[in-house]
């Protein structure tokens, strides 16, 4: 399973960003975000078959994750950015068959390589 997370970079407190992440096929989806010397905390999922989504508490109303399903790309388009949302975001998929979200990262078995987010105020 090969993931490629990508759109990281550094904007002003307020702007948006649109990260994204690839895969070999469609699995069930999730980003997952770490600040320094903070937990790995849920961002957003997205489900394998009907597309559900689901949000962190921290996110919802200004994060949407959304998928590509022609070319196996999931996006986490981010808006009205806060310089508390500043971390290394990850992708995460589930294995082949467990097609629901979870808010767990032990539930994800693949890691993309991480993408840096900056928010300044």
């Amino acid at each position: 399973v090969q993931l490629q997370a990508s759109g990281g970079g550094l904007v002003q407190a307020g702007g948006s960003l649109r990260l994204s992440c690839a895969t070999s096929r469609r699995y069930a989806t999730a980003w997952f975000r770490q600040a320094p010397g903070k937990e790995r905390e849920f961002v957003a999922g997205i489900a394998y078959g009907d597309s559900t989504t689901e949000y962190g508490d921290a996110v919802k109303g200004r994060f949407t994750i959304s998928r590509d399903n022609a070319n196996n790309v999931v996006y986490l388009q981010m808006g009205s950015l806060k310089v508390e949302d500043t971390a290394v975001y990850y992708c995460a998929v589930r294995s082949p068959g467990r097609a629901s979200i979870r808010t767990s990262g032990t539930e994800y078995s693949y890691w993309g390589q991480g993408t840096l987010v900056t928010v300044s105020s």
